[in-house]
């Protein structure tokens, strides 16, 4: 509509420029032949008659060349109109294609998020199912009396779970550091306990490659701080193990020292991890910690493992305010090392190193009734034979309807709620037993992510939550702490 308005403004402009240029043309020529008649009748003489009139026809054509020059100017003018508003028709409907291109990518984009989460969770529920079965299974061997070579066979399985669990648990965090959707948490430990467990549990890994394992703490070192004592594991588990790959029939050192006091509660730690293996040029340096590339995959296929460890020990160490530094050359070995505040935590006289489970009053748990609501058989199994070495009365159900129909029909002490079971979820069965039963106290075992999921569990009406595969000494403090009623 505008390109045909500009073209009829333009035709009219055209047509009046014309018409004016002729009335001007006929009054030159009206005027000359009056002028002629005038000097005719005056009796001038011809010579001034024959140049007036010549000046007369000269205006004349000077006014016609003009009209036509004005009319090939609209013309140009008209077609340039013409054209730039073809062009911008074309830029117009181009833009709106790549606008919809645009919104249809970013919501296949959005899909493909969502689909990798819901895949994760899933994959998450799925391993960990059998690594409960296996740690499960491990600890209930351990427990009875295995001769010395039945012992370290053991030692190596559960160490196997706990390693596989491990890289589950390196797979989801990297997915939640993407996201931004960890948190750093500030607990009660032992440096040299937690330290000393990781160091040990590895030890075989790298005597496995000839390769000699230590741990060094400075004296100076207080015995408990406050810090996210499972990050800390989780960054020198990923960078020994990554020493351990690099690394052939040398040493790797652990060491722990202190930086300074930054006041009277607080402390900065620092942490190195040093191997003799191969070193790392300053090349692949810079591409060392950004997870994914095509220098990782051919690592990953030449000596193992799933190329996020240092990416992951990068990102929870910017979560923790930190950052981590290398040092190497080719052929003289690496050394990671990193800083990290803590605040020093200060124990009373009455405080020891008891362990946890001495603090657990089993007595409680003698001819309690339980329900077990799980639809793996194994993991019904591992279970019942832990509850019941403990005394436990335990009762079985297969899924969530099974669950509701028990639990009508007998009054129970506690109700351990598998999520994920065919038919109608834990979550379901839960909410149909508080429809009739508010008093007895429900506990998830499960092996969904825990904080994407905690206020959905208390919403339905759980008591607790225990993650699967749990450890032993937190799965009878909970069941301790459910059947002597501190939920309540």
């Amino acid at each position: 509509m505008a390109l045909k308005r500009q073209l009829l403004i333009s035709f009219l402009f055209l047509v009046i420029s014309s018409l004016s240029l002729y009335s001007s043309n006929v009054i030159l020529t009206s005027q000359a032949t009056l002028t002629t008649t005038s000097v005719e009748s005056t009796a001038s003489s011809s010579s001034e008659i024959l140049e007036k009139s010549d000046r007369y026809f000269k205006l004349n054509k000077i006014a016609t060349v003009l009209a036509v020059a004005m009319v090939i100017i609209l013309c140009l003018l008209s077609s340039v109109l013409y054209a730039n508003n073809r062009l911008r028709r074309k830029a117009n409907k181009l833009l709106q294609q790549k606008n919809l291109e645009l919104i249809s990518e970013k919501e296949n984009a959005e899909k493909a998020n969502r689909a990798k989460a819901e895949f994760l969770s899933t994959i998450t529920h799925e391993l960990r199912t059998p690594l409960y079965a296996v740690t499960g299974l491990t600890h209930l061997l351990i427990e009875e009396n295995p001769s010395e070579a039945q012992k370290e066979h053991l030692e190596s399985l559960r160490f196997s779970g706990e390693y596989l669990l491990s890289l589950v648990n390196n797979i989801l965090d990297f997915n939640k550091l993407e996201k931004g959707n960890i948190e750093v948490d500030n607990v009660v430990f032992s440096i040299r306990s937690r330290l000393t467990d990781v160091v040990e549990a590895l030890k075989s890994r790298a005597a496995e490659r000839g390769n000699s394992l230590s741990l060094t703490i400075g004296p100076n070192v207080p015995n408990k701080v406050k810090g996210d004592a499972l990050k800390i594991s989780q960054i020198i588990i990923n960078l020994v193990g990554n020493a351990i790959k690099f690394t052939e029939k040398g040493t790797i050192d652990v060491c722990v020292n202190k930086v300074k006091d930054t006041d009277t509660n607080k402390i900065v730690l620092y942490f190195e991890v040093a191997d003799s293996g191969q070193g790392i040029s300053k090349l692949k340096q810079e591409n060392l910690f950004k997870g994914f590339n095509n220098e990782t995959l051919q690592i990953n296929t030449k000596f193992g493992g799933s190329g996020l460890g240092l990416s992951i020990v990068k990102r929870l160490l910017h979560l923790m305010g930190s950052s981590i530094s290398l040092k190497s050359d080719v052929g003289k070995g690496a050394k990671f090392y990193f800083e990290i505040p803590f605040e020093i935590y200060q124990e009373t006289s009455s405080e020891n190193l008891i362990n946890q489970m001495d603090l657990i009053d089993f007595k409680v748990m003698k001819s309690a009734k339980i329900l077990i609501v799980e639809d793996n058989k194994i993991n019904q199994l591992i279970t019942k034979k832990i509850l019941q070495k403990q005394g436990v009365e335990c009762s079985i159900a297969d899924n969530g309807e099974i669950a509701v129909e028990k639990a009508k029909n007998f009054t129970y002490d506690l109700i351990l709620m598998d999520i994920h079971m065919p038919g109608i979820t834990g979550l379901e069965a839960t909410k149909e037993i508080r429809k009739f039963d508010m008093r007895t106290p429900i506990i998830a075992l499960t092996a969904v992510t825990l904080k994407d999921n905690l206020k959905e569990f208390y919403a339905v009406g759980m008591t607790d939550v225990i993650p699967k595969p749990y450890k032993t000494e937190e799965f009878f403090m909970k069941i301790e702490k459910a059947l002597k009623g501190h939920y309540v």
